[in-house]
């Protein structure tokens, strides 16, 4: 390929295969449609959540290699403003920026998740807010990677009125630092993460009015970038891919296998609720959960929380469609780390953390877990996320009907002429001229 190839990716957070329909319609995206190439359904990783899943698509391998299991950190016990994965060091492996960088490129992320202060990404803007009333948002992003001249000229210009983690304003927000970084840095790789809608389906489920209009604003974000490469003079060697992380499917109720563990003494609380002491822990990924034993060498309590869990799936009525060992997940579905069992879901129920009556808990739009609509589940289930290539090094009209994530960075490493010797994946050669 090209030594002068630029490529942008655009992920767009929970957009499935199904959005094309309405999206193809669209001025910006048609174009794009129309004369590139399509992977139709891409298979995410297990289990289907952001963090995860976008290290899979940046490192080009799977969870048991990358590390990344959860979106948020494991804190038994807390409930509210739990960390999430924010920082790169979390990674266990490289990613296409290192090898990018190593090869002599200039990289840009702007909210691609787990990026936090990556010392292979020049231009970054981490997808992470302020964490008390006195943080600032500029000691935020300076914290996390953005350098003070990229902040003054990319940044501070789109801070006014920015709630961080609302929609579309966010999203708006991280466009318009993309398209500035472009026109002014014309960056070798750009990787870009808007998530409005994951958020439409989290509010509203899986097909609404409001995903509609959300889709409407996918395609006015790829023509502001498709317009910064023509101002930068780089729009002829630019590669754009737009892709999606996972899907989501509806939900009717949120349920709390912990208050199971805590009846057959795994979880211990005082007068207050408050946790003093655990065995046994599930911590949720929405539609799946990570059951946590305290000491995972304990065979007794190890047999006895399995045999739990089966009685719990076998009856039917806590929402739990299969029980996974770390062994079956990791043979499987390439996912292993520090947990003992994971929780599957019925196919209509999430998992929450809490340890506290009742049993089953009501929607609530707060949480991404608990919206109408989520994600975490198996990556064969549901609306399936999709991949679409479109530039100088791609082939027109190429439809492919499925393909790893794993297979994504590969793809991009190709074109640039750079190696990722720990990928799991391999390039979609087929797309490529």
């Amino acid at each position: 390929m090209k030594k002068s190839s630029k490529i942008i990716v655009v992920s767009v957070d929970a957009m499935v295969y199904e959005d094309l329909k309405y999206l193809k319609e669209l001025p910006n995206f048609k174009k794009m449609y129309e004369n590139g190439s399509i992977v139709k359904r891409t298979k995410t990783i297990y289990p289907s959540v952001t963090y995860p899943a976008h290290t899979t698509m940046s490192t080009g391998a799977y969870p048991n290699k990358h590390g990344l299991i959860n979106n948020l950190e494991f804190l038994p016990g807390q409930l509210k403003n739990v960390p999430w994965k924010w920082f790169a060091d979390a990674v266990k492996c490289p990613d296409i920026f290192t090898a990018a960088k190593k090869a002599g490129y200039t990289t840009a992320a702007v909210f691609w998740p787990v990026t936090g202060c990556h010392k292979y990404i020049d231009y970054l803007v981490d997808e992470y807010w302020p964490q008390s009333p006195d943080d600032t948002p500029k000691d935020c992003y300076l914290r996390s990677g953005t350098s003070e001249e990229l902040y003054d000229y990319a940044v501070k210009p789109y801070m006014e009125g920015l709630k961080i983690r609302s929609h579309p304003a966010t999203d708006d927000f991280l466009i318009n630092c993309s398209c500035d970084i472009i026109k002014r840095y014309k960056p070798d790789l750009l990787m870009i993460h808007p998530a409005n809608i994951d958020s439409y389906r989290h509010r509203s489920g899986v097909y609404s009015e409001l995903v509609t209009e959300g889709l409407k604003e996918v395609d006015r974000w790829i023509g502001q970038l498709v317009d910064a490469t023509k101002q930068a003079g780089v729009y002829d060697i630019t590669d754009f891919f737009i892709v999606s992380d996972h899907g989501q499917i509806n939900i009717v109720r949120s349920v709390k296998p912990n208050v199971k563990l805590a009846d057959n003494g795994f979880i211990t609380y005082d007068s207050d609720g408050k946790l003093t002491d655990w065995k046994a822990y599930c911590h949720s990924t929405g539609m799946s959960s990570e059951v946590h034993l305290k000491n995972p060498e304990d065979k007794e309590t190890y047999d006895a929380v399995y045999k739990l869990l089966l009685e719990m799936r076998d009856e039917g009525i806590y929402g739990i469609g299969e029980v996974y060992t770390a062994e079956q997940t990791d043979a499987l579905e390439h996912l292993n780390g520090d947990f003992s069992f994971m929780l599957e879901t019925d196919g209509y129920s999430s998992f929450s953390d809490d340890w506290m009556r009742p049993y089953c808990k009501p929607l609530d739009v707060s949480d991404y877990r608990f919206g109408h609509a989520t994600h975490g589940y198996h990556p064969d289930k549901g609306p399936q996320p999709t991949f679409i290539a479109f530039g100088p090094d791609i082939k027109s009209g190429v439809v492919i009907e499925r393909r790893p994530t794993v297979d994504e960075a590969p793809t991009y490493a190709k074109i640039l002429g750079v190696e990722m010797p720990w990928a799991d994946g391999v390039a979609i050669d087929e797309i490529l001229k």
